[in-house]
This record gives C-alpha cells, structure tokens and sequence, in this order.
C-alpha cells in the first residue's frame, strides 16, 4: 500500500492586521509612545498606493480585522481612502484614535456599522493626563470625544496605561465606567519606543504577538504587533503578506515569544489582545 505524504501545514495568517499607517500625531507623550511620534512624524515610505495593495492582500490572505493606528491615524492625506478600502474588502476595522480632534467626516464614518474606536486615557485628573501626552488640553478634548462616541453609540473601548507612580489610574477606570465606556483595559508603559527603561526584549510582550495577529510599520516592516516593532520579519512593500506569513523568519520570530501563562491574561473571545489598546495582558514573564 502506498501512503501518500502529508502535505505541509499552511503557514496561520494572522487574523488581525495593525496598520500604522503614520508616525504623526497631534501629541507627542514623551515617556510613553512605543511609535516615537509627534508632530513632525511623517507617514514612512508606504505611499497611499501601497496601503491599497497591502490591504486588498491581507483580505486575500485572510485577515479578518485590521486597526488603523500610528502615530494619529486621522492624521495621514489617505485615512478616509483607506478606511473605505478595508470595508470595501469586508474586513472588520478599528481605528485607534487620540481622539483629540475628530471631524464631522470622522463622526460619520466611526458610525460604519463595521467600525470600531479605540482611544488611550490617562486620568481623571486633566494635568496629569496632560503631563502624559504632553499637550495641554488633551484630557478636556479626549474626555468630550469620548462622551461623543458614547453618545453616537459607537463601539469603543479605552485603554489606561500607567507612566509614573501615584498615575490616577484606577480612578480614570471609575469614571469611564461612569460615562457608559463598556471595555476598559488596564495596563502600564512597556519598554518600547520613548517608555524604554532597558533594552526591548520578548518579555515585555503578552505572549499572543504574531500569534493571531501582526502589525506593518510605516516602511512595510512586518512585526508581530507594534509594541514587538523590533522584532521584524520581513517587508509587505517588497514581499508581500503571504511570503512574509509563510517565510521562515515570521515562524521563528512566533517561536521566540513566550506564551502567556493561563493568569496573565483574563479569557476572552478576542484576538486583539494588545497591551495598549485592547484586552490588557501583562507580560508573559
């Protein structure tokens, strides 16, 4: 009898694609922002033309969700094209946004029943968040936004990450949950970007990166989620998705990032688990 050969395993996708689309924003937080950016970030060398193509792709290879982040997302010339890309291609989006000014086009399209926002808050009180993003009047702006959101009834979920000792955390949790915010999610600076305290390392990672998710930088670079950006693995612009996803790199890369244990994250049915912006997961050491 003859036994015909196991055809080789299909390389897993990633089902969750992070776009960080620009290194622009309105802030600049200078012990926090893993991407470095500020208001003299640029969008990278991913043209507009670029982000069409690496979208339709990830549809193509299966990805399910993307989120749209940098950076501020709304920032880049493209944003709307895009956004109206990936829903073209019936992919799920999330744009994680300052929320420090949104636009009446804005408001419009976060009401896409397939939208969803998410934002970052720092606390209660309105100078020590602003000491966090370092801009004044961000806390005023963002806190409005996020009753507007609420009020427009559009799904959002609010990130709160500790920078410094005696942070007003836990009662910026109270009084989002206060305003009708549905998903709050805790966490602290990881040591990435301007909250490094030592040399990045996989420790400082939840244990899911490029496990059901991946992130492309604003030069192509595919890294298993941005807080992972120094873990690259190939390049979308001049691979693409599915070479990258099937190259031996992003399976090594997977392989070095310890899995979580069973108390570091609280279970859930999501597959965004990022630290910064979705169900928070503490290292997995």
């Amino acid at each position: 009898m003859t036994i015909a050969p196991e055809a080789p395993a299909r390389p897993a996708v990633p089902e969750f694609l992070e776009l960080e689309i620009t290194g622009r924003c309105q802030l600049t937080c200078p012990s926090l922002c893993y991407a470095k950016a500020g208001p003299k970030g640029d969008h990278g060398s991913m043209t507009a033309d670029d982000w069409k193509r690496l979208i339709s792709e990830a549809a193509e290879v299966g990805v399910k969700k993307v989120q749209f982040i940098g950076g501020e997302p709304t920032q880049h010339d493209a944003f709307d094209v895009l956004v109206h890309r990936a829903l073209a291609f019936g992919l799920q989006v999330q744009v994680y946004s300052n929320l420090f000014e949104v636009c009446d086009k804005h408001w419009e399209l976060f009401a896409h029943p397939k939208v969803s926002l998410g934002t970052s808050y720092y606390s209660d009180d309105a100078a020590e968040h602003d000491r966090v993003t370092g801009r004044k009047g961000s806390h005023d702006a963002t806190r409005a936004n996020i009753i507007q959101a609420l009020q427009r009834r559009i799904p959002l979920q609010v990130g709160v990450v500790e920078v410094f000792e005696e942070q007003r955390v836990s009662q910026a949790r109270k009084e989002l949950l206060a305003l009708g915010v549905r998903t709050v999610n805790m966490d602290r600076v990881r040591s990435v970007g301007r909250g490094e305290r030592h040399l990045p390392s996989t420790k400082d990672l939840c244990g899911r990166c490029a496990k059901g998710r991946a992130a492309v930088m604003t030069d192509g670079t595919v890294t298993p989620c941005v807080l992972g950006r120094f873990l690259p693995t190939g390049n979308a612009k001049t691979e693409g998705l599915a070479a990258v996803f099937g190259g031996q790199k992003w399976k090594d890369t997977a392989a070095s990032i310890p899995p979580r244990s069973a108390r570091a994250c609280p279970p859930d049915d999501s597959s965004d688990c990022n630290p910064a912006n979705t169900e928070a997961c503490n290292p997995a050491y």
